[in-house]
């Protein structure tokens, strides 16, 4: 090629590049101004208000000024709760949401909005849903923890086999609460592990082992296993132990191959009052600057470019294994997993 026509080259590549900038502003610019025309969003959310909604609401209120978010908070099931509510009596107040087992009811009910926000296919295909409802913002890998002070390390049960172990008998403990970050989350990772009839053989092994069961989070079981009163914590969240060992407390986490990878999603409810705040808010949290947000906050951000404030914690810096739970696999199987809980270990 002669240097004119690398010159040429050089031009038409530079003045498509200013195009599709151009476009990209624009195509911004123009859900923003849509967005303060309608001057608010209302966020149904599940995050912890003062870790992490508090940050997003300020970098987005930053970023986009004329637009103000509105939030409230509560866990996936009484955030479908409310959306239900308001669809059946046509008053629909929210605008976006988000969780770890809403998306699937709320679509099934018809009260989300398919479309495609922009950046969205940075995101693996298992971290969103295949028809456009729906996106992971941040990622949950449930394991086991472990009292540092009551099980060395070397000593801690490092897979399913291992927690058959006469020794554990009575000394483990998890939530009985209907969710993945309980009971019937572990025995849907083991079913899907091994399959029906080897999973439903592993599991009546296990329900001699007597586990106790504590009625609260994942969170304040490993707090009882922080503060001794079982060594062993089933089905915690992975980032909760780094937050509570970096505080000083006896306490690791057990990467049990493969763990269990919930995701929470984000939505735009469908007939919401402010449809282009929401869509702009959802951009923002899918975008690597909201993904950072989330990094700084602790939580465990889906964007693959994003790597966790303590990378190890998601699987592929931390080299370990995963079984991805899709919001559609929790919804159409944790009624299922929640009967064999109760069957075998009640």
């Amino acid at each position: 090629m002669s240097a004119r026509s690398h010159r040429c080259a050089g031009i038409l590549a530079f003045g498509t590049g200013l195009l599709l900038i151009a476009n990209t502003a624009f195509a911004d610019s123009k859900l923003y101004q849509a967005a303060k025309k309608e001057g608010q969003v209302v966020w149904y959310t599940t995050l912890i208000v003062k870790q992490a909604v508090r940050p997003i609401v300020a970098a987005f209120q930053k970023k986009y000024p004329g637009v103000k978010v509105r939030y409230t908070r509560a866990n996936s099931t009484n955030t479908a709760i409310k959306i239900l509510a308001e669809g059946k009596a046509h008053k629909l107040l929210g605008d976006v949401f988000d969780g770890t087992s809403n998306a699937e009811p709320l679509k099934d009910a018809g009260l989300v909005q398919k479309w495609s926000p922009a950046g969205a296919d940075a995101y693996p295909a298992d971290y969103r849903d295949p028809e456009g409802y729906w996106w992971a913002t941040h990622l949950y890998f449930l394991t086991p923890g472990i009292n540092t002070n009551m099980v060395s390390k070397k000593d801690a049960p490092k897979t399913f086999e291992d927690l058959l172990n006469p020794k554990w008998r009575g000394k483990m403990a998890w939530s009985p609460r209907s969710s993945t970050a309980g009971a019937p989350g572990f025995i849907g990772n083991v079913l899907m592990t091994m399959g029906e009839a080897k999973g439903m053989a592993y599991l009546r092994k296990l329900a001699k082992q007597k586990i106790i069961p504590v009625s609260a989070s994942a969170r304040k079981v490993l707090d009882q296993a922080i503060a001794g009163e079982y060594p062993i914590a089933l089905q915690i969240f992975n980032h909760h132990a780094v937050i509570s060992a970096r505080k000083g407390a006896p306490v690791t986490w057990i990467a049990m191959e493969p763990v269990t990878n919930v995701l929470s999603a984000i939505g735009l409810i469908k007939g919401g009052p402010h449809p282009n705040a929401g869509k702009l808010l959802i951009e923002f949290i899918l975008s690597v600057e909201g993904q950072k947000v989330l990094q700084k906050a602790n939580y465990l951000p889906a964007l693959p470019s994003v790597p966790a404030k303590v990378p190890t914690l998601k699987p592929k810096e931390g080299h370990f294994k995963v079984n991805i739970m899709s919001q559609k696999m929790v919804h159409l199987n944790l009624k299922k997993w929640k009967k064999i809980h109760t069957d075998l270990f009640r």
